[in-house]
Formats: structure tokens, sequence, C-alpha cells
């Protein structure tokens, strides 16, 4: 790096124009224009991180805007509505879960251990991600658009649907005379389980794991 000149060798007459606006200019940092889709990702990744935030109030699209320092009008040529943002990280939830539930069903021949690691997945993933926790469990929902409500009931139920296939096989293999019902039965009580520990999470301000004791839970469940 070279001395600074003596201040006699300064050009003082050099208005803002000159030669001292291009050293401005070029010392200046410059923000960096985010790719495409990339803003989308950082919106969906604020509004998680303040929803992890124990205790929470609803967020606003302003208090989403001021952390990611970027006007109102910035997060609608991502996004439509609020409601949007919350259907994308629903919909990330959901991708993010029945990627691996899949997989645990299609690797795992034992019904039994397919039920018990689907179950801890979701509980696993709610510690991880405790503000995705509370969309799990509907409250951050609260005072939001009812169709996100209903959103997130469909992927209940899907989970449901997935976990009953597997307590059907389990049934059937122990010889039970109605495993669709059993089934039925089974799988519903483990959605409850699951929701109660949620909750319990949420309620907790995020201090009751979810994964606490699961271990026990499941083997009475499976009897």
């Amino acid at each position: 790096m070279n001395d600074p000149a003596p201040a006699d060798d300064l050009d003082t007459d050099a208005g803002v124009g000159g030669s001292a606006a291009a050293a401005v200019a070029t010392a200046a940092p410059v923000r960096k224009r985010p790719k495409p889709g990339e803003r989308r990702v950082q919106i969906l990744q604020a509004l998680a991180t303040m929803l992890e935030q124990p205790g929470a109030e609803r967020v606003t699209t302003a208090a989403l805007a001021a952390r990611l320092e970027v006007s109102e009008a910035a997060l609608y040529r991502h996004f439509a509505s609020k409601a949007q943002m919350f259907e994308a990280l629903i919909e990330f939830i959901e991708q993010s879960l029945f990627t691996l539930a899949n997989q645990i069903i299609e690797r795992e021949p034992d019904p039994a251990r397919q039920i018990a690691r689907v179950l801890a997945l979701v509980l696993q993933f709610g510690e991880k991600n405790p503000g995705m926790s509370r969309v799990i469990a509907g409250e951050a929902l609260a005072f939001e658009h009812e169709r996100l409500g209903t959103r997130v009931n469909q992927c209940l139920d899907r989970l449901e649907s997935l976990l009953r296939q597997s307590f059907k096989a389990l049934a059937e293999s122990r010889g039970s005379s109605t495993p669709t019902l059993d089934a039925q039965a089974s799988a519903s009580t483990a959605l409850a389980l699951l929701l109660g520990r949620l909750h319990r999470f949420v309620r907790t301000g995020f201090k009751r794991l979810p994964t606490e004791h699961f271990d026990a839970e499941t083997r009475l469940l499976l009897g």
C-alpha cells in the first residue's frame, strides 16, 4: 500500500464528481444483488428464525422486512402475501419429512421399526427446528389465514396415512383379525402423541424436548 500523498499534492479543487468521488465509490462497500431465488430463501429463513423466539408474538411483514434490511415492497416481489410465505414454509416441512419418511419405509422391512423411526424423525425435525414446530403444532398460525391451518392438517393427514400402512402391516404380522381397525386406532394415537409432544415443546418455550423419554413411549405404543 502506498503512503498517503502530502497535503500540498492533493487536488483540493476536485469536486464530488472528480477523482475523489471515484475513490469513494471504489472504497464504499457494494451490496451484492441476490441471485434469482436467493432472496426468497432468505425470507423463509428469516421467518423461521423469528418463529424460534420463545413466546414470540405474531410475525409481521414490517418486522420481517426490518430483519432482512429491505422494504416490505421487496418482500412482496417474492411472495404475494404473508400467507404465501407460510405456505412455502409448510411445503418445505412436508418435503423434508416425507422425503426421509419414504426412504425409511422403502429401506426398513420391519413395520415396527418403520413406525419408530418415522415418529423419531418427526420429533427430531421439530427439535432441531423450533420455529417449524410452532407451525406444525398450529400455534404460529393462530392469527393467520385459515387456509394455512387447513394446509397443515393436510400434511398431518398424510403422515397419519403413512403410519396407518405400517401399523396395518404390523397388525397382520401379529395375526390380528382386525388389522385395518387396529391400524386406524394406532395411527391416530401415534399422531396425537407426536402433536402432544410438539405442543409441549412450544408451550414450555422449547425447554421440554419432544424426544425426551420417547423410546419408552414408543415401546408402549408398539406393544
